[in-house]
This record gives structure tokens, sequence and C-alpha cells, in this order.
């Protein structure tokens, strides 16, 4: 299952998924994932939420980013839920062609591992390919 948390940049998206980790790791039993482009938010999430710096490891193209999130998914079989924050940067995504086979990627990641993802992205909701507009949970 893929959630998306959309609207424009500075509308406050991170805040959402920032609160939403925070309050789904006292509700579920499994591990929880953070994955932005910095380790700015380190000390605005529950210590018991795992936040990965993307841009700390080689990754430099969409294929590469699905690919980590396999690797992470693999290490840990209890993950439960993972944040993806800005997205449309972390997984080099510029087009909205990709950015809809990446979510079809992402949605068979999720459905053989039985991990949800919270993504934010920089979109109005009616910008969105209408593939995924039903996946968007809040719109800023």
């Amino acid at each position: 299952m893929i959630e998306i948390v959309a609207g424009e940049k500075g509308k406050g998206k991170t805040k959402v998924l920032l609160d939403r980790s925070n309050e789904d790791v006292k509700k579920i039993d499994g591990s929880i994932i953070f994955v932005d482009k910095s380790a700015k938010h380190m000390y605005d999430l529950d210590s018991k939420v795992r936040l990965i710096n993307i841009t700390e490891y080689p990754v430099n193209t969409t294929g590469e980013f699905l690919g980590f999130l396999s690797g992470v998914i693999s290490q840990n079989n209890d993950i439960e839920e993972i944040f993806l924050d800005s997205f449309l940067t972390i997984a080099y995504i510029d087009t909205n062609n990709g950015l809809t086979s990446s979510f079809e990627e992402l949605e068979k990641i999720s459905e053989c591992f039985g991990v949800k993802f919270i993504v934010s992205l920089s979109y109005k909701k009616e910008e969105l390919p209408s593939e995924i507009q039903d996946k968007v949970i809040a719109s800023l």
C-alpha cells in the first residue's frame, strides 16, 4: 500500500510525515523507517524510528533507489512502514512517467513484503497522474 501526502513546496508535508511516523510508532509492533535527503529531522523523530539519510549512500538513479529500499527491507523483516520524504528528489524522478512507473514498482515491493509506504510529493493533487491520485491521504 502506498499513501501520498501531496502539496506544493513549503506547505508542511514533512511535518505531516514526522507527526504520522511518531504516532504510528506507538501503535504498531514492527519497525518504521524514515528516508530523507538529510539528517536534519533526526531530533524530530521518536528514537524508535530509524532515520536514513539517503545522501550517505551511493544512490544516483531511480533504479538504484528502488534497489536500496529492497535492500533495507531485506535486512529487517519486521518493517511495517517506510516514510519517504521529498520523494521526487530522493528517488531521482523528474517526469510523470517516471513517477507512475516508480509507484508501480513500489506497489510490487509493498505487496511482496507487506510494507506500507507513506510518500511526500511536491505536487498539487490535481496535477498528479490520474493513476495515483486515489492514493492521496492529505493534500496541502
